[in-house]
């Protein structure tokens, strides 16, 4: 934990502090930015404040007084609810604005994590209670030097496999041998063990109408065979299996032939020109050194997707942060399903991945986009054309 970094960011922010809060470990940001110990047993309501300036403290049950062992401050204990009120307001004096784990109306679910009720209690005694969600993206969403260098180790060898995958079918289309949704699946999952990558499920192998479910995933009882003439789609992600490292995560189609079909072509163009010019106005407005929000970047692949006639038919965001876990706690891409107003920071790395999902066919292309300082990159390889299989 930076308590230094993070007093700093308070200060800027106009803040008085950031007040922790957990119970039953429903907040695992709380624990990832206070660095607990993720074998300690929690049952009890906990706080702990950073104040913009001065030391910590926290307030802790009497019979877990271990739950904040190890953090710097004074903790002062509580067993009734009535000295829990009490401690809570000592902690809380000479605050007026504090930042919690809460986005006002659920803007942004993925620190949404404090409950109504105490949010609630933190006002009825006076404190004013702001978001927390660019606090969270200095200290969740932004990587080290290691971290990219994992992420970029974890691409070359996803790439590897996702070109092995496509050849896989292409292979068995070419000798009219049977190959299914959830073989291909295997596949990738086998091909992963053996190059040192995890992932936490997936990936994602879908044809013709299967594609256009954005989640759809292959099961043992519930597949499709991949035969000629079909669109495939396959999304990939993992990370490589050693402490540090974070997600790669792309997607790429083809088509079970030599000619796709125009209107199966003409919806990849769409598709990759949507992703190409969100990549541009990222890297444009990172070497302009222009504030660039998760909206924004949404805005632009989603508008020419509806200048060309489907904008219905793109029915979820345009990307989201990626880091430790696959979907990560930094500034999604999306003026779609909410509106993310965080600014994309340097050092930090979210998806691009515009899709159009017919009731025939569904077309999806994905990059990752790594932000760093006055730089935009696409941190592997790019699908330009369809892959024939």
């Amino acid at each position: 934990m930076k308590i230094d970094e993070i007093q700093e960011a308070l200060r800027e922010g106009g803040l008085d502090g950031w007040l922790f809060f957990d119970h039953h470990r429903r907040d695992p940001l709380a624990y990832r930015v206070l660095s607990i110990a993720a074998e300690r047993v929690v049952t009890r309501r906990w706080y702990y404040l950073i104040p913009a300036r001065g030391e910590p403290r926290g307030l802790v049950h009497r019979i877990e007084p271990f739950v904040l062992e190890g953090l710097p401050g004074e903790m002062r204990r509580y067993a009734s609810w009535q000295e829990q009120v009490e401690g809570l307001a000592a902690l809380l004096a000479g605050c007026r604005r504090v930042a919690m784990q809460y986005s006002p109306e659920c803007a942004i679910p993925y620190v949404s994590m404090v409950d109504a009720g105490t949010v609630e209690l933190v006002r009825k005694l006076g404190v004013e209670v702001a978001g927390s969600a660019d606090l969270i993206q200095c200290f969740e969403a932004r990587w080290t030097r290691e971290n990219l260098e994992c992420h970029l180790e974890a691409g070359r060898r996803v790439d590897a496999i996702r070109a092995e995958a496509f050849r896989l079918v292409a292979d068995k289309l070419r000798a009219g041998e049977p190959i299914t949704e959830f073989r291909v699946k295997q596949f990738i999952l086998a091909r992963f063990a053996d190059s040192g990558l995890v992932t936490d499920h997936g990936p994602i192998v879908a044809v013709n109408e299967n594609a256009s479910n954005p989640h759809y995933e292959p099961q043992p009882d519930a597949h499709r065979e991949i035969r000629r003439g079909d669109c495939l789609l396959i999304d990939l992600w993992a990370r490589l299996d050693r402490p540090g490292a974070v997600y790669y995560d792309v997607t790429w189609t083809g088509y079970g032939g030599p000619e796709p079909p125009a209107a199966v072509e003409n919806v990849f163009r769409i598709v990759t020109e949507a992703r190409d010019r969100a990549v541009e106005f990222v890297r444009e407005a990172v070497s302009a050194g222009r504030p660039l929000r998760g909206f924004e970047v949404d805005d632009v692949a989603r508008s020419l997707i509806r200048e060309r006639g489907f904008g219905q038919y793109f029915t979820h965001r345009t990307g989201h942060s990626i880091g430790a876990e696959v979907h990560g706690a930094g500034a999604n891409i999306d003026n779609f399903e909410t509106h993310d107003e965080r600014r994309i920071i340097p050092w930090s790395c979210f998806s691009i991945e515009p899709g159009i999902y017919l009731p025939e066919f569904g077309i999806r292309s994905e990059v990752n986009v790594f932000v760093g300082e006055g730089s935009a990159t696409v941190t592997g390889e790019i699908q330009r054309e369809l892959i024939r299989c």
